[in-house]
């Protein structure tokens, strides 16, 4: 980036924008050398981390949050109920349908990957940042923070 002094405050917010944008692409592209991500598409792991982030699901359910056709999600769900990712137990609601939830090895795995995750960073920090450094990272996450807040 320019040296910040010599720059209007707009174009600085944009420089800043497309350094951070670029920034946090390499952290995500870092993250994900550190986990096993397994064979899942996109769209699974869209559907996985939804049925973390939200609970159990119907197909329904899961197709219109993900924007897709029931019988597509149908044929997406197949394959992580085979590989023993999801299971499913009848809607007490509506017996007809079912509710589909993570099971609890696939839930210790993405605990496990989120661990090398956080290891692997907190180690990175330690080795590469002085403790005045820290600190400084520790300002802007806390400003990062403010970005994303709504």
């Amino acid at each position: 980036m320019t040296n910040r002094t010599d720059v209007p405050p707009s174009e600085l917010a944009a420089a800043l924008a497309g350094d951070l944008r670029a920034l946090v692409a390499q952290l995500r592209r870092r993250f994900r050398e550190q986990a096993i991500l397994g064979d899942f598409t996109p769209s699974q792991l869209a559907v996985l981390l939804r049925l973390e982030r939200e609970g159990p699901a119907t197909v329904s359910s899961l197709a219109r949050a993900e924007g897709m056709r029931p019988q597509s999600m149908g044929t997406l769900i197949a394959p992580l109920e085979a590989a023993g990712h999801i299971t499913g137990a009848p809607d007490p609601d509506d017996g007809r349908q079912t509710l589909w939830s993570l099971t609890s090895t696939f839930r210790e795995w993405l605990k496990q990957g989120r661990a090398a995750r956080q290891d692997w960073l907190s180690r990175r920090i330690e080795a590469r940042l002085s403790g005045a450094e820290q600190e400084q990272l520790a300002t802007a996450v806390e400003l990062l923070k403010r970005l994303v807040a709504n």
